[in-house]
């Protein structure tokens, strides 16, 4: 790799001695790099993705997937759609109509949901350009983004992630429709009852067979496009004036007209950006995809364009045949009123009711195979105990440990909290430590350009607009600060009894408490055990690899160091690795240098 050779240098290491401090990035051996401080290993992975240089406290690379490659481009595409269309464009119409006031603003705002979320998938798509090698997503950008102090992100992503990737909410709601669809009203219990079920039954179909799952996940994406094609071109015919709808143009002809405030249209930016929550969940599965920038440049893109023209049809039926008025003050999903306006049916609404049904299961679905993922690369981490629970495939080639945890803790939301205030609490949690973990990643973007351009690597194969990553950064930033700002009934008037913004400072207190873990995790106790922390990596079988954290005793540090490379090998296992990396790059030298 003579393309990367320079003069060698480093900086005081553990042990305390000084180094050389030549600040000029280095070649170790012919797999890495270092500029003193960080150390870059070259990786090459059996997805057709080019070569790429990670740093090495990171989670190894399996160079053959254990998970398989049974991601193509439907699975892409229907990936993405079965995550974003789940109840929020049946739901949520209303509450972004109250939000902005007005029906024309309303449109504007899904519009503005395509941008943000187009946005937001560049950022993406430029990190996996960096490390097309990786599932995970947001794992692996904050982990790659900010790898000092060693282990920070890692530790504090994995641990919010674990604790808060229950789908309680998307579990009710599949139990209300389906009481919905017969009209009976169920008991709080009852309602916990069939969610438990209905999630049980979405673990069972992705838990045995990988390919299973994604055949499932494409099928049920069908019938949601194919719901959501319907309700557009009924809305087309109505505003014809070929139904018994009296004047399905009412709402378009003073469509500016209304008040918004600051609150709501936060609020309905929100609901905005909840409804096309799932544009990013192909980057979940990159490790699976055959030359997965390519495929996720188009097919992603191709999943977001058909949703936002969906979405902005289905809003302009909804509008053409119900009055505004009526859309504002009722609790009922904008589609429901659609229905029964249009045919005035109650079979027909129930016939929604259970599309709306399957559409939240397709969507519990999409969700589980997609954060499976992500934790199973928290785990791959080396960060959360029992490495070899997260990372292993065994014995059906699927994720059994992740899919584990995520049933046994959306179990305990359904079943533990009580309804109203607790409920409400629980699933506005979830959101704010989220913006926090993607404005990260916007700035990081900027910090892994500067990094590889210090070291001269070569540009990705993708690389966002600048003017679309500080869109993207604005965005969260909004969405950080907003959330403080109190609604127009005071400060008791959100969507629980209690203070607003609750769930902010508990978001933020849950961030918190995972910096004092690791502070006491990785210094504290190190030094009062006179230990050092080490990484090494475990390998699972069937491709799996993982690290695992050690307590290396601060006399045999050094014999430690002499005989692993900085990715956690044994030196003779490493030099192996290093002779296919070697051959990885001679065969992809072209595109390296591209």
């Amino acid at each position: 790799m003579s393309f990367f050779r320079r003069p060698f240098s480093r900086r005081k290491g553990d042990d305390g001695q000084d180094n050389q401090t030549s600040t000029a990035p280095a070649v170790v051996d012919e797999a890495e790099i270092s500029d003193g401080s960080l150390h870059f290993v070259f990786e090459k992975a059996g997805n057709d993705s080019q070569p790429s240089y990670q740093e090495a406290s990171g989670a190894p690379v399996e160079v053959q997937s254990p998970l398989g490659y049974a991601v193509g481009p439907v699975t892409i595409i229907f990936l993405n759609i079965s995550k974003m269309i789940g109840t929020g464009v049946y739901s949520t119409p209303s509450s972004i109509l109250k939000g902005t006031g007005s029906v024309g603003l309303s449109m504007i705002y899904w519009f503005i949901g395509f941008l943000t979320s187009l946005a937001s998938l560049s950022v993406y798509l430029e990190y996996a350009a960096y490390f097309p090698n990786r599932s995970g997503s947001e794992v692996v950008y904050l982990e790659q983004a900010y790898p000092r102090p060693k282990w920070f992100f890692p530790t504090t992503f994995a641990v919010q992630s674990v604790l808060l990737s229950f789908s309680s909410g998307n579990a009710i709601v599949l139990a209300q429709y389906l009481f919905r669809i017969n009209g009976h009203v169920p008991t709080n219990w009852e309602l916990k009852g069939v969610a438990v079920a209905g999630y049980t039954v979405a673990v069972l179909f992705v838990a045995f067979n990988t390919r299973i799952s994604y055949f499932l996940s494409n099928a049920i994406g069908i019938v949601k496009v194919t719901t959501l094609v319907f309700i557009s071109i009924t809305g087309l015919v109505v505003l014809g004036g070929h139904t018994k709808v009296a004047d399905p143009h009412v709402n378009f002809r003073h469509s500016f007209d209304g008040q918004a405030t600051p609150y709501g249209l936060t609020n309905a930016l929100v609901k905005i950006i909840f409804s096309y929550a799932g544009y990013e969940n192909a980057f979940n599965v990159v490790s699976e995809i055959k030359n997965p920038i390519k495929q996720i440049r188009r097919n992603g893109f191709i999943a977001l364009l058909i949703v936002t023209i969906l979405y902005v049809l289905a809003n302009v039926a909804y509008f053409a045949a119900v009055p505004k008025e009526e859309l504002v003050k009722s609790n009922q999903i904008a589609a429901g009123l659609f229905f029964t306006a249009v045919f005035g049916s109650s079979n027909a609404v129930k016939g929604l009711n259970f599309l709306i049904a399957l559409s939240s299961f397709g969507n519990l679905v999409a969700v589980l195979l997609g954060q499976s993922r992500l934790i199973r690369e928290c785990g791959r981490q080396g960060v959360l105990p029992f490495p070899r629970f997260w990372a292993s495939t065994r014995p059906f080639g699927t994720p059994l440990g992740p899919y584990m945890v995520k049933w046994l803790l959306t179990l305990l939301m359904i079943l533990a909290p009580p309804a109203g205030d607790a409920f409400n609490f629980i699933v506005d949690l979830q959101s704010y430590p989220s913006s926090f973990f993607n404005f990260l990643m916007s700035i990081g973007i900027y910090i892994i350009r500067w990094r590889r351009r210090r070291l001269g690597l070569p540009r990705p194969a993708f690389r966002a607009w600048d003017v679309v990553v500080i869109f993207n950064i604005l965005v969260y930033i909004y969405l950080l600060v907003m959330p403080w700002y109190p609604p127009v009934t005071g400060k008791y008037g959100g969507d629980v009894s209690f203070w607003y913004a609750t769930y902010v400072v508990t978001g933020l207190g849950i961030l918190a408490a995972c910096a004092i873990y690791y502070f006491f995790w990785s210094t504290v106790l190190p030094r009062i055990g006179n230990y050092r922390i080490r990484q090494e990596v475990l390998e699972l079988g069937s491709g799996a690899q993982s690290h695992r954290i050690l307590k290396v005793p601060i006399e045999e540090l050094a014999e430690w160091d002499a005989t692993h490379d900085v990715v956690g090998r044994p030196l003779d296992s490493a030099r192996a690795q290093s002779d296919q990396s070697t051959k990885g790059e001679q065969g992809d030298g072209r595109e390296l240098k591209a």
